[in-house]
């Protein structure tokens, strides 16, 4: 699973593209609505709904938040005397009052929290630049996708997976060997994880873009923008139109797209996974980053770790990440670099790079 113990201040991380990522995930909440934004209601003898687990959750990022970044993020409180009895939080943090309403100070925007699931739900994925799903164990002692804000995932969809189980969105996504080396051990950690231990993973696949003076010229306003021209809340370049994308297959391009070095991107999630401790739910946060492959190149040692890495994939994995699109130009690009580095002393012949640089 690639799992790490996750330090509390770093939960939610916030960097110079968060008013950029805020307006495509309001842009994509706006226009997708349910297909980016969904509660799934309970049922009876299986699994409780979402709706708990979501009030819970803009509580806590509030709180989170507005202790992490006070001066991007300030909240107002109920007074003591004014929370609703039948509010699902009666409480906040240190035993202050809930959070009442939270603002995005440099943004000017606030948000009024409520008994809305849906609503706040929509608010928590507008908060952060992460996607976030919430897991509820089920009667059967099976974890299921019961609320979600995917919102900007690029190479999946929340409609194909939300209200499955645990191993159902792997195995119908043909996830490359779930059953064989994850599915036991993912099963087993959902039920031993404890509110005081989350944790973080990563995880990447290869994204082509169109050229810059091909962008929007010959798509529909919903597929591009001014937004988004990275694709980065959906890769059409890559995968082909959102609404036909075939789940569990590789993506297909609309069109023989023009790969270049300059036209491929690195595309990473850093997850987080932590038990929220009232309503008992697992909570994925999804956190993607872009990154060109031309920059990554710039690293001491990346282009001939990257080769490396794409050049051992499994053929089941190869084909799980579409590589017959970008491969050949990719590998020759980053081996062209390689050769740059050692031939310019950056790098020895064979040397390995260590972690003081960030790829």
């Amino acid at each position: 699973m690639g799992i790490r113990t996750m330090p509390w201040d770093e939960w939610i991380e916030l960097d110079d593209q968060f008013q950029s990522y805020h307006r495509i995930r309001e842009h994509r909440a706006q226009t997708r609505g349910d297909k980016v934004v969904r509660i799934v209601p309970g049922r009876p003898g299986l699994v409780c709904g979402g709706g708990h687990a979501a009030l819970e959750l803009v509580q806590e990022l509030s709180e989170y938040l507005s202790a992490r970044y006070p001066t991007t993020f300030q909240i107002e409180r109920h007074a003591q005397a004014d929370v609703d009895p039948k509010s699902y939080v009666q409480q906040g943090w240190d035993g202050k009052p809930p959070v009442k309403s939270v603002t995005i100070a440099p943004m000017g925007v606030t948000y009024q929290l409520n008994q809305n699931a849906e609503d706040m739900m929509k608010v928590a994925g507008l908060l952060v630049q992460d996607d976030l799903a919430l897991m509820l164990e089920g009667e059967d002692g099976q974890y299921y996708f019961q609320a979600g804000a995917i919102m900007v995932s690029g190479f999946w969809r929340m409609e194909d997976k939300i209200g499955l189980p645990l191993d159902a969105i792997h195995t119908n996504g043909n996830v490359p060997q779930f059953k064989e080396k994850l599915q036991t051990s993912m099963e087993r950690f959902f039920r031993r994880m404890t509110v005081d231990k989350p944790i973080i993973r990563n995880n990447y696949f290869i994204q082509v873009v169109k050229p810059g003076e091909e962008q929007r010229t010959d798509a529909t306003p919903s597929e591009y923008s001014d937004l988004d021209p990275e694709e980065l809340a959906w890769s059409t370049t890559t995968n082909g139109p959102e609404d036909t994308f075939n789940h569990g297959h590789p993506g297909t391009a609309p069109s023989s797209p023009t790969v270049l070095p300059s036209t491929i991107r690195l595309r990473t999630e850093r997850q987080t996974l932590r038990r929220l401790p009232r309503s008992g739910a697992v909570l994925f946060t999804i956190r993607t980053y872009l990154f060109p492959v031309t920059e990554l190149a710039k690293e001491k040692g990346v282009p001939a770790r990257m080769a490396s890495a794409i050049r051992s994939w499994p053929a089941d994995v190869a084909k799980y990440k579409g590589q017959n699109l970008y491969r050949d130009v990719l590998i020759d690009y980053l081996d062209e670099q390689a050769h740059a580095q050692v031939a310019e002393g950056v790098v020895e012949e064979g040397e390995r790079v260590k972690a003081e640089y960030p790829f």
